[in-house]
């Protein structure tokens, strides 16, 4: 029996523990997440897939149409032959009658084909703006991601800090009371505790903001607690930009949806030219009339061919020509532009890469030299022969020096990041 009770008492310590320990996500489950979950991306992929229902209602044009007509006719006492508005006349009889009427586009000399083209286009393009809605997402949750690592490894040094200096304050209290060192040692070291427990909280709000930020960025709406597991260094740079450039130049969504909306405009245009074509259709109506006047017949069909020539229409099919064409000219326009921006993003970006690299190096040589100086500042204080103010010196040097090295990792993985979106490949 008391067996049982201390292994409930123990399972129900350790699934208490369990549930406190927040899970532990990498780059990658947040990557994943934030595509799952974030509302920009769900809106893209929507959007993208109502242009291809656009794509379809344009090519209904090819397909016949029928339509059912149910018509109940009544004349103020007797029937009439003519009615005002046209310039045919038009008989009219007492009648209730029920038929189909179809309709079938021959040909409008290539509009429509122009039409459906340019509607496949500019689907292609929502796809390509739904791609590029996804980097941008994934860029912020790597941006967000490396600055919770960041903030996590200055919280790990400034707690470090406080450890070490309240150790030393210790240290120092006892060789007081050993009257082996004054009490401005005392107070001094006390000044240190102080500070460092400040560093520590601002360190532990930084830490919760970040969480917060990178939560966000992957579609959470509230602040659920998991922890980030840390992220090894990349690959080293291609020296080559112009290489990575051209990459860029083929990869990018959001250029190739450029070009997409391009291409769509100018069939665009190619399908206000052929405004002026004439426009073919075929017709046939049949139906039934069980309730008419004696005079018609009891059934009734007809079929025919129209063709429809615009003659004079003020100007209006040119002025639509004339803008469809001026539209596809500023998006060339656009396309250039853009392709100078990627140029410049992706050269900036290397730049801050590489220089981001560079300190990895010169900054793990300063948490090395920092180190040294403060076990030769400790072994100095401990021989009498330095002061506290030289001691808090070279621990201030430690801690600035390893807060600078964990910010100089995460820079570069964050620069790293920032080079692969405007490279494209960060999908």
């Amino acid at each position: 029996m008391l067996r049982g009770i201390i292994w409930f008492c123990w399972a129900g310590l350790a699934s208490v523990l369990f549930a406190q320990t927040p899970a532990t996500i990498s780059l990658t489950q947040a990557r994943q997440l934030a595509l799952k979950n974030h509302p920009r991306v769900a809106s893209a992929d929507l959007a993208a897939q109502a242009s291809k229902s656009a794509v379809a209602e344009i090519r209904s044009a090819y397909y016949p149409s029928l339509t059912s007509n149910t018509s109940a006719v009544a004349t103020p006492g007797h029937n009439s032959v003519l009615s005002a508005g046209a310039v045919t006349t038009s008989s009219i009889f007492d009648r209730v009658a029920s038929g189909l009427v179809a309709s079938q586009l021959l040909t409008d000399f290539g509009r429509t084909k122009n039409l459906e083209n340019s509607a496949k286009l500019r689907s292609e393009s929502k796809d390509q703006e739904a791609l590029e809605t996804r980097s941008q997402v994934l860029a912020e949750v790597s941006e967000t991601y490396f600055n919770a690592l960041a903030a996590e490894a200055v919280l790990k040094v400034a707690q470090a800090t406080l450890d070490l200096r309240r150790v030393t304050l210790r240290q120092v209290t006892a060789l007081s009371q050993s009257a082996l060192r004054s009490t401005l040692d005392v107070s001094f070291a006390q000044v240190n505790v102080s500070q460092a427990e400040l560093d520590l909280v601002r360190a532990q709000d930084e830490a919760k903001a970040n969480h917060a930020r990178l939560s966000a960025a992957m579609g959470n709406d509230t602040d659920r607690p998991f922890s980030v597991s840390d992220e090894p260094l990349p690959p080293e740079l291609n020296p080559n930009v112009d290489a990575l450039i051209g990459q860029a130049m083929q990869a990018r969504p959001d250029l190739a949806a450029l070009r997409l909306n391009q291409l769509s405009l100018e069939r665009a245009a190619a399908a206000e030219k052929e405004l002026r074509n004439p426009t073919i259709s075929a017709a046939a109506v049949a139906g039934v009339a069980p309730i008419k006047d004696a005079r018609l017949p009891e059934a009734y069909s007809a079929a025919g061919v129209n063709v429809s020539i615009p003659i004079l229409n003020g100007g209006l099919f040119k002025a639509r020509h004339e803008e469809a064409e001026s539209r596809a000219a500023a998006a060339a326009k656009d396309v250039q532009t853009l392709s100078l921006q990627i140029a410049r993003d992706v050269r900036v970006a290397w730049l801050d890469a590489n220089d981001a690299f560079q300190r990895l190096d010169v900054t793990a040589r300063m948490v090395a030299e920092a180190a040294e100086a403060v076990r030769l500042a400790q072994a100095r204080y401990d021989a009498a022969l330095g002061s506290i103010v030289e001691l808090s010196q070279a621990q201030l040097n430690q801690t600035s020096a390893e807060i600078a090295a964990a910010a100089a990792k995460y820079e570069y993985l964050d620069r790293r990041a920032v080079l692969d979106y405007a490279m494209g490949v960060l999908r």
